[in-house]
């Protein structure tokens, strides 16, 4: 690779470099990101509802499990209690 051609390369690169830093700075860029940016904010109100409503189910789902738990536990004193009692 000779030096010019080099140096034609590095010079197209700065050239492409610069128009590009040009493009992200338009106003039109500049849209672009603001679009893309309420995009994202979107999505992510649309994600925190999904998992409030699970968090919700979850917290449901625990609170009938104590509750079942505990009939059992209540069952299993009362069939303790009356097996005692019957052996009196």
């Amino acid at each position: 690779m000779s030096v010019w051609k080099a140096i034609g390369w590095f010079a197209g690169g700065i050239l492409t470099g610069s128009a590009g830093f040009k493009a992200l700075g338009s106003s039109d860029a500049k849209k672009v990101y603001t679009h893309a940016t309420a995009a994202a904010l979107r999505c992510k109100e649309c994600t925190m509802e999904s998992v409030t409503k699970i968090r919700e189910n979850a917290e449901d789902i625990l609170t009938d499990a104590k509750m079942i738990n505990e009939e059992r536990v209540d069952a299993q004193t009362d069939e303790i209690i009356g097996d005692t009692a019957a052996e009196e």
